[in-house]
């Protein structure tokens, strides 16, 4: 079954529900409750991994669309703080290169983001994620493959303060797809590859439900 570009409903219902004891929890004077979840969409331009290496017929890069779901809990102890959740999907179906008409891969997946402190209104941050793709392309002899493997994410960017809980996301990620090409043969027909290994950007929005402190 293919993946969805949302992420799976119950991973979220999880998040939510694990956001509940926080808010439970009296609230001092002064102090907003928050919820610890950051919502975002944003815009992928990836290169696909394939490497046809065809620049004459156009480049080997996918665009799509990806979503973004946050947890980030405020009761870690202060070594391990700014720590927190993330799932994601991302669907990579559009601008194929003309040489291979059909192209599509998408992934779901989930670990761990880690945020360092602001800098003026910026915020970096890591991640580092696991879960599943698939991948759909059609060979030099019009055999159409269809692919699902593990996939583990490695990547980074930085957070932009825009206006009040409204966030631009900007980062870059590497994918590995580990044995990508079992059966089948790459797109040139050639031997076997060993791994694909997709990697791009994103930029997007995010909406942070969190508040800080009223004055």
């Amino acid at each position: 079954m293919r993946l969805k570009l949302f992420p799976p409903t119950s991973l979220a219902v999880l998040l939510v529900l694990s956001a509940y004891p926080v808010l439970a929890q009296v609230t001092p004077a002064g102090v907003v409750k928050t919820i610890p979840l950051n919502v975002g969409v944003g815009f992928s331009n990836f290169d696909s991994g394939f490497g046809s290496g065809n620049q004459a017929e156009g480049s080997d890069r996918l665009n799509g669309g990806t979503l973004w779901i946050d947890y980030d809990p405020g009761w870690l102890p202060g070594r391990l703080y700014g720590l927190g959740i993330m799932v994601q999907g991302r669907d990579l179906n559009l601008g194929q290169p003309k040489d291979q008409p059909f192209m599509r891969e998408d992934v779901a997946s989930g670990g761990a983001i880690y945020r360092w402190n602001h800098y003026f209104l910026v915020r970096p941050y890591g991640e580092f994620l696991a879960g599943f793709g698939n991948s759909d392309y059609l060979t030099q002899a019009l055999v159409h493959y269809h692919q699902t493997r593990t996939v583990y994410t490695a990547g980074g960017g930085a957070e932009f303060d825009t206006y009040h809980r409204l966030w631009v996301r900007a980062d870059y990620e590497y994918e590995w797809w580990p044995q990508y090409f079992i059966t089948g043969l790459s797109l040139e027909g050639k031997a076997p590859a060993a791994k694909l290994e997709p990697n791009g950007i994103t930029v997007g929005l995010s909406y942070h439900f969190n508040q800080r402190e009223s004055r």
